[in-house]
């Protein structure tokens, strides 16, 4: 078993009366690829949220390779080496393709170029917009440009909040061959999906929530297989 990444403990998020995550654990290990599935309001945001550091954490711990990382803010984070992709890309559609990486390297000091060259041999079509305006790039276009800038601080740990909401079929393929690809280039990555189907199809290891608990764990397949998994989210 690789080493433990990510450790998760009894973590609870409230806002005001609502309790949204109600003690959720789990484990995320290097070089793995981690889903969370569940309906829309399960805690699956907030729980990302919260190790990101833009929730603070009403109770249980969040620790990174050792480190106690509970309630610290985001920039903290970033530099130990987790980035979040947030759902709906969230990129800067007034700067270009090649502002938008560098913002991604703005705790970084040293050369980013060779980043950069990365960024674009995984995704050929922003090397192709380079100098194009964020706002002006498709969906699919704009999803890249959010996972490339993610990528520029060189994380370890990479969190994805629903990469494939609103992308047509095709484009989503595409999105995963490419979370895939990354994966195999060293980095770690946990990931929120609605895609139940093609999440759990490209994680190792898979976990449901439901209603701000964690119901079920195993392996991607193991929850394909699932009869309970497949009615309430494969649609089968």
């Amino acid at each position: 078993m690789s080493e433990t990444l990510l450790t998760i403990e009894n973590l609870q998020v409230r806002y005001g009366g609502i309790e949204a995550v109600k003690g959720v654990s789990f484990d995320v290990h290097e070089g793995e690829i981690v889903t969370l599935i569940g309906a829309n309001g399960a805690g699956k945001s907030s729980t990302l949220r919260s190790i990101a550091g833009l929730e603070k954490p009403s109770g249980g711990k969040i620790t990174f390779r050792g480190d106690n990382l509970t309630g610290r803010d985001p920039t903290s984070i970033v530099k130990k080496g987790i980035t979040l992709v947030p759902e709906g890309r969230r990129i800067f559609a007034d700067l270009t393709v090649l502002e938008n990486l560098k913002v991604g390297a703005y705790l970084r000091n040293d050369d980013i170029s060779n980043d950069i060259q990365w960024v674009y041999e995984l995704f050929p079509r922003l090397k192709e917009r380079s100098w194009q305006l964020g706002g002006t790039l498709s969906g699919g276009e704009q999803q890249m440009l959010a996972v490339g800038r993610a990528l520029m601080s060189r994380p370890k740990l990479m969190m994805m909040d629903e990469p494939s909401l609103g992308l047509a079929p095709l484009i989503v393929k595409d999105i995963f061959s490419i979370i895939k690809e990354i994966n195999r280039q060293g980095v770690t990555i946990l990931l929120i999906e609605q895609n139940a189907n093609m999440a759990l199809k490209t994680a190792d290891t898979g976990y449901v929530m439901e209603t701000g608990r964690i119901t079920m764990s195993g392996t991607g397949a193991e929850l394909l297989s699932n009869e309970g998994v497949k009615a309430a989210y494969l649609g089968n």
